[in-house]
């Protein structure tokens, strides 16, 4: 049997890029308005942080929605899933939610980039600046709903896998909340990258802050993952075999350990634990810790989706 082709393969990796993006969108925009209100305020728009996060959402999402759509049998009827909602179906659930997610973080990102787009927009388009006016009016509500949104879409990636009974390793109640803290993750990282290539500060208070709420996150990850599968080893049967077959000896196995338990969780740990202890941030430091951080949710991402896919209950 294949790592990547076996009889009871349903989804492969375009799903996973899609979950994978979506994911990214999701933490990325949780952390830009964390900037804003925990360290920024009025300034965050200057911030290449939050300017890198704001950048990376949209394009995330927007590339996420049209792998999904590539990735359907019939890619020209996907408006179909937006006119014809179904409340049972997981699919109609998660669309609505990353449509409604879309409408407020451009709402969000519009008032927080409402001072540069007023000045550009005053001396052209005077009916821009009224309208960003009005929306400023809005911003606790705006901000609040992004939030709200930003969490169920970051678990929905999980959702959408675990609505899946005749696999037992994806039938899991704990996916939701491991993708919505992988995807939080993938969000720090992608802005902290970002954010120095755009000559962000790697020494300032948005590194040390982001720093600091992710080394709580990465040791909640691997709580999360410990969880995943204790509890398919301790549920017996086709769920125990699942987890060995997954965790066990072979490619998926060296994924695992190596790849998402070393590289994607432990060595992002360790050098934020490094980088909080001595105040050593340097661009290389943190844009390498962003770029593995980002690699091991992307295998994580793969690993879910494949191996999850290998037994059948």
């Amino acid at each position: 049997m294949s790592a990547f082709h076996f009889d009871s393969l349903v989804w492969h990796w375009p799903i996973a890029i899609y979950l994978f993006l979506a994911g990214v969108s999701a933490g990325a925009m949780f952390f830009a308005v964390l900037l804003k209100h925990a360290c920024l305020k009025d300034q965050a728009y200057r911030s290449g942080f939050v300017q890198a996060a704001c950048i990376v959402a949209p394009i995330a999402v927007l590339a996420g929605l049209g792998i999904l759509v590539l990735d359907l049998t019939k890619p020209f009827e996907f408006w179909k899933i937006l006119v014809f909602y179904n409340p049972t179906s997981v699919m109609s659930l998660g669309v609505v939610v990353l449509m409604i997610y879309q409408v407020f973080m451009y709402a969000w990102i519009a008032i927080t980039f409402r001072k540069p787009i007023e000045d550009w927009c005053r001396p052209r388009f005077a009916f821009i600046t009224k309208l960003s006016e009005k929306l400023a009016t809005y911003e606790a509500s705006v901000t609040g709903l992004l939030i709200i949104f930003s969490v169920a879409l970051g678990a929905y990636t999980g959702f959408l896998l675990s609505a899946q009974p005749r696999f037992p390793m994806l039938n899991n109640p704990v996916l939701p909340l491991l993708f919505l803290a992988s995807g939080l993750s993938s969000g720090a990282a992608s802005a902290l990258l970002g954010g120095v290539l755009l000559k962000g500060n790697p020494t300032g208070k948005e590194v040390q802050f982001i720093h600091k709420v992710e080394i709580p996150l990465i040791l909640g990850e691997i709580f999360l993952v410990f969880t995943f599968f204790a509890g398919l080893i301790l549920s017996g049967g086709q769920s125990k075999m699942a987890a060995f077959t997954a965790i066990g000896e072979g490619f998926w196995g060296w994924v695992f350990w190596f790849g998402i338990m070393g590289l994607g969780l432990s060595a992002p740990l360790a050098m934020n634990l490094f980088m909080t202890a001595t105040s050593k941030r340097k661009f290389s430091y943190v844009a390498g810790t962003a770029c593995l951080s980002l690699l091991g949710v992307i295998l994580l991402r793969n690993f879910i989706l494949y191996t999850g896919q290998m037994t059948v209950s």
